[in-house]
């Protein structure tokens, strides 16, 4: 009889050993993902679903061997009637896997692209093709003809009706041709300024009023900021003086485009190329209060330092 009864009681044992384990186990198998295959799968495809240019409301697309435009983040596409090969036309052709900076003007109220078209020499034109109306209508608009093989390209627009266009080619060693051209009817009809006469190799341009403009030279080996401006609409053109401290001679040599700041203009001096002071980044902030003429050094800039 005690046999029996030690049995009984070791079966009852083993009985409770195993159903605390499975009771364990049902635990751990209710805190897991039923199915984690699925989830990922899931989690997947809700990422896919974000548009391709989720970060910017208006964009471009170079896919399929076409040139579209969005307006709504990818959502929907226009097609710009602009045969891709010849946004990437002349002696500079960028890496063809986006377009070439500051040939393209991408807005709410104005869409642009700069670019050449023609086989050779006598035919080639420079060409805006622009919309006021998102890509509904589309206007061609002759800059200039004949062109040689373009280089430096760059268009903008201040207002509704003034923009402007530089463009070089030409381009012989460390010589080129730069013109600008300027429109005062929204993009209609385009007119050259006079030359600036500077003949060395265009590194940027710009306009900040229908009055004032720059021009700034110098890409291989500056040694110094060379510019030019005009406040005359482009009539006449002359060469700005840069007081540059001793310290700072033959480091902040190529300079950007000048900005109204308060009561006077300021402009960014980077580095070119070679520069290497304090790690090729540092700019010189230099202020004029003549309107371009002459510059004075004001401080230096750090890297992706925001200007008040």
């Amino acid at each position: 009889m005690k046999h029996i009864i030690l049995g009984i009681a070791g079966i009852m044992m083993i009985g409770l050993i195993i159903g605390l384990i499975y009771y364990q186990n049902t635990i751990k198998t209710a805190s897991l993902p039923q199915n984690p295959t699925a989830q990922n799968a899931q989690e997947q495809e809700t990422v896919q679903e974000q548009p391709l240019h989720a970060a910017h409301t208006i964009d471009y697309s170079l896919d399929n061997d076409e040139l579209n435009i969005t307006f709504d983040r990818g959502e929907s596409w226009t097609k710009v009637p602009i045969e891709l090969e010849n946004v990437f036309d002349g002696e500079y052709n960028g890496n063809k896997q986006e377009l070439i900076d500051n040939s393209y003007i991408l807005t709410e109220s104005r869409v642009a692209f700069l670019y050449s078209d023609g086989v050779n020499w006598e035919s080639k034109k420079i060409i805006l093709t622009y919309s006021v109306d998102q890509g509904k209508t589309w206007e061609d608009t002759v800059v200039a003809e004949p062109f040689p093989a373009i280089r430096f390209r760059k268009v903008d627009f201040i207002n509704d009706e003034f923009g402007y266009v530089i463009i070089s080619g030409d381009r012989t060693m460390s010589q080129e041709l730069s013109i600008v051209f300027l429109t005062h009817d929204g993009g209609k009809t385009w007119e050259e300024t006079n030359n600036s006469g500077a003949t060395r190799l265009i590194s940027d341009g710009g306009f900040i009023d229908e009055n004032t403009g720059f021009l700034s030279f110098g890409t291989i080996n500056p040694q110094e900021p060379d510019v030019y401006v005009t406040q005359d609409t482009g009539d006449s053109w002359q060469q700005a003086a840069f007081h540059i401290p001793t310290k700072y001679e033959e480091i902040f040599v190529n300079a950007e485009i000048p900005v109204k700041e308060d009561d006077h203009l300021a402009v960014l001096v980077n580095q070119g190329p070679n520069g290497d002071y304090r790690g090729g980044e540092v700019k010189g902030k230099f202020v004029s209060n003549d309107n371009g003429e002459t510059w004075d050094f004001s401080r230096e800039v750090e890297p992706n330092e925001t200007e008040e």
